[in-house]
């Protein structure tokens, strides 16, 4: 089974077997996969989904998945990294430009179900595979406009499948600054800055989040929170204009001793000490 390295931006692979040769996992990379033949279990995230031949997938950064095969099956792979996309927009419509692939591979309705195509579109979706397979020999395909276009024509009946079916894509991708304002503006409140509420809320799922985040900011989501909140609630000691017990409230601890534990166990420095500085 052909493997991406740090000189692959894209990688095409095609393996049949009885048994899935690797265990639950996730990959820094993204993944199609469309079955070729054979049917079982494909176990993506914490959803069980039955494929069969024609079935398509697509998996993001830090999905988990393996294959339950219940009947011998043969399965086509494209692996690219962000890189692949990245160096072929000038090949792109402006409209991928703006929702990319990647961003559609993040849809939370991709890994709870099996995408249904008509006739037309599985045909279409088939011969495309076929091209791709067929195109593989090249050495040049990492590269090759017409490789580029056959896997961007795949997203194009991805879109054409969801619009059918009037289910919302999910919007222009993951801004930034978009999820610091959110944190900013919800520090406050303990329930809607949890990494589940927050992932929700920018419809993706919970494990790609703590990867994105991690991977944009250097430091973990929770410990973002836990500075971001500790420096505030320090800022509302030295100001002294608010008790401990209304800091403890504006922040959505229990009482005083609730946010006293947290502040030394963040700051190794009891509040009463922060006072005197």
């Amino acid at each position: 089974m052909k493997k991406l390295n740090q000189f692959d931006t894209l990688v095409i692979d095609e393996f049949e077997e009885d048994q899935y040769h690797l265990p639950r996992h996730s990959h820094t990379y993204y993944e199609i996969i469309y079955i070729i033949k054979g049917s079982g279990i494909h176990q993506l995230n914490k959803n069980l989904i039955p494929y069969q031949a024609g079935d398509l997938f697509v998996l993001s950064t830090d999905d988990e998945h393996y294959f339950d095969i219940q009947e011998r099956t043969r399965f086509f792979f494209i692996k690219f990294t962000d890189t692949y996309f990245n160096s072929n927009k000038k090949l792109s419509c402006d409209e991928f430009l703006l929702n990319t692939p990647e961003n559609f591979m993040r849809d939370k309705f991709l890994k709870e179900n099996v995408l249904k195509l008509d006739e037309s579109c599985a045909i279409i979706l088939k011969n495309t595979i076929d091209n791709i397979r067929a195109y593989n020999n090249k050495a040049t395909i990492s590269t090759s406009p017409i490789a580029f276009y056959q896997i961007l024509s795949i997203f194009g009946l991805i879109k054409e499948s969801l619009q059918q079916q009037n289910i919302k894509i999910a919007g222009s991708g993951i801004d930034n600054d978009q999820i610091i304002s959110y944190i900013h503006q919800n520090i406050y409140k303990p329930k809607l800055v949890q990494i589940k509420t927050i992932s929700e809320h920018f419809n993706i799922s919970q494990s790609y989040f703590g990867a994105y985040f991690k991977r944009n900011f250097m430091l973990s989501y929770r410990d973002y929170c836990n500075k971001l909140r500790t420096q505030l609630i320090e800022k509302r000691i030295l100001n002294k204009q608010l008790s401990m017990k209304q800091i403890a409230y504006e922040f959505g601890f229990t009482d005083e001793s609730h946010l006293s534990n947290y502040f030394k166990k963040q700051r190794n420095l009891n509040p009463s000490a922060v006072k005197k500085l």
